[in-house]
């Protein structure tokens, strides 16, 4: 039986917000040496130095890069954390949208899993869009080789999980790997109906706009893979998509693309935040203004 979910646009998305990947782990994990963890970031990130290490948490300023503000210019801060894991704080919402485990993996990785190492990227959210990912991923990769025990991989900002494995294991173009990995593509089939909304979650982090779909008679997998080619399409290119542009949509049968209609509208399902909704010509539901 499917779970009935209630829209709930009261809950709204602050855009730029804070990276955060958790790394899950079945026993309690202790900080590495710190001239370990300052070497392998190093390695993946660039210059870097500890500048602040406990038994709970340690720093790493990435001094590649320059977040610019108006009195000053400083490295992002690489923080690392490492805590307790409770898997029942997922709520089930959450869970209906990981289409990256199977529910096996996903109700074994929440029953196992207790501790977990937290990562973050303070001060941030002022670099462009593409150094911005790049550094997340790099930083990701990281801390999967400091911390080689790690079950599973859940993005906090998108709700996407990961057996640990298959982030190891990925061979995502280097630009791409933000879209694949940390953007969540969503799947909701809307009750009543025989419509679908497919959205993507994450962007935001970027401050780039989410994507969003409703529609019917297409196969819903066909547009997921159109969402995260509009997704890469997106950052690589920093968002040139205004509203009224149109889209290639996709291909069916032997009939050239439909063009689709894009449209800079609130999203349809939580949380409430900007997105581009695509209009899928022929097979869009809804009423658009």
């Amino acid at each position: 039986m499917q779970n009935i979910f209630q829209q709930n646009l009261s809950e709204e998305q602050t855009d730029g917000a804070v990276f955060v990947v958790q790394l899950l782990f079945k026993s309690p994990v202790t900080m590495p040496e710190k001239e370990k963890m300052e070497a392998v970031i190093q390695k993946h990130v660039g210059d870097t130095e500890c500048v602040s290490y406990n038994e709970s948490l340690a720093s790493f300023p990435a001094k590649k890069y320059k977040a610019k503000f108006s009195d000053r210019t400083v490295p992002p801060m690489l923080n690392i954390m490492t805590g307790s894991f409770t898997g029942s704080a997922v709520d089930e919402f959450q869970k209906s949208q990981m289409w990256d485990c199977s529910e096996k993996e996903r109700e074994k990785i929440f029953s196992e899993c207790t501790h977990q190492v937290i990562g973050t990227d303070m001060l941030a959210a002022v670099l462009p869009a593409l150094q911005r990912a790049a550094l997340d991923m790099d930083f990701l990769q990281a801390l999967l080789e400091i911390f080689p025990e790690c079950a599973a991989v859940y993005f906090r900002n998108s709700g996407k999980l990961f057996t640990a494995e298959k982030i190891r294991s990925h061979s995502y173009p280097h630009e791409e790997r933000f879209i694949y990995l940390a953007v969540n593509v969503r799947f909701f089939n809307i009750q009543g109906t025989h419509d679908i909304l497919v959205d993507t979650l994450g962007m935001g982090t970027l401050f780039l706009p989410d994507i969003q779909y409703h529609f019917h008679g297409i196969d819903p997998n066909k547009i997921v893979n159109h969402a995260y080619s509009t997704a890469v399409y997106i950052l690589k290119n920093g968002n040139p998509i205004q509203s009224d542009d149109t889209i290639e949509g996709i291909i069916e049968g032997t009939a050239p693309p439909e063009k689709w209609k894009c449209r800079y509208e609130d999203s349809l399902i939580q949380p409430l935040r900007a997105v581009i909704d695509i209009e899928t010509g022929s097979h869009a539901s809804g009423t658009r203004e």
